[in-house]
């Protein structure tokens, strides 16, 4: 492995995670560990900072560029800085017909932010996104792992007071 110039650096425990996640794959074909390393990494840092995505090339011995070309491809890893909660919220047809724009908005005013923003208090980041693949239970968003569905303007509140605890 090489060195990286900045002082980002896994935890023992997230290296040693991340040691065995490349240890699954053949000699040479370590970039196969990219994406989940790199879920570990905005795990351990928030979100997916150059330093960060220089330190994951260097663990697993490939360039710079091959990690920005899949954090800059998916959505689920943060370019910039976010929320303690990011909620992806689904724009896209099925949940708007579900009630979807009028959810939104209440969950814009109540937050008081606009997609790609974070509340003052940092807690929540609400960022748009195109298709959470639940379009029979919209309208919806995801936060991490977790989906919410069938959602109303009773629900988001009840949601944003349990997060914001």
């Amino acid at each position: 492995m090489t060195e990286t110039k900045n002082t980002v650096a896994f935890t023992p425990e997230r290296l040693a995670k991340a040691q065995e996640m490349i240890a699954r794959y053949p000699e040479g074909k370590q970039k196969s560990a990219l994406m989940p390393i790199m879920h570990l990494a905005q795990e351990q840092f928030a979100w997916m900072s150059q330093d960060v995505m220089d330190y994951v090339a260097s663990l697993l011995n490939i360039t710079p560029v091959e990690v920005y070309e899949v954090a800059t491809f998916y959505t689920m890893f943060h370019l910039e800085p976010v929320g303690k909660h990011v909620i992806e919220y689904c724009r896209t047809g099925p949940c708007v017909l579900m009630g979807g724009e009028e959810v939104y908005a209440h969950l814009t005013q109540k937050l008081g932010v606009k997609k790609g923003q974070t509340t003052a208090d940092g807690l929540f980041t609400l960022k748009e996104v195109e298709c959470l693949a639940a379009c029979g239970w919209g309208p919806c968003f995801q936060i991490r792992e977790k989906y919410y569905m069938h959602l109303t303007k009773d629900k988001v509140d009840e949601i944003i007071e349990e997060l914001s605890k």
